[in-house]
């Protein structure tokens, strides 16, 4: 019975200890991000809710859809054009460049 009391007794301060530990690294925690925290819009951002509506553009490499403030801008002639990624603009580039070059 003693060996079982001392068992009961060790898991008991085991459970207390690790609660103990994390209430204090909440506590701890929640400073940090107090002290850390974005602003409301980025708040909004990162829980999915989108702050301001955004437009979205259309790579024509791809065809993927991305968030015209993200994209890569490229000045085909007069007209602008976004891309997703450096390759897909290279590869549109190297494109227009061999359309050119036949006429």
């Amino acid at each position: 019975m003693n060996f079982l009391a001392r068992i009961v007794r060790f898991l008991f301060w085991l459970l207390v200890l690790s609660w103990g530990l994390r209430l204090v690294r909440g506590i701890v925690g929640s400073m940090l991000r107090n002290d850390t925290a974005p602003g409301p819009q980025a708040a909004d951002a990162s829980a999915g809710i989108p702050s301001t509506a955004r437009r979205l553009v259309r790579d024509p490499v791809c065809g993927m859809h991305v968030d015209e403030t993200r994209a890569l801008p490229f000045r085909d002639g007069g007209e602008l054009v976004h891309f997703c990624s450096t390759a897909c603009r290279d590869a549109y580039a190297v494109n227009l460049k061999k359309f050119a070059a036949n006429g």
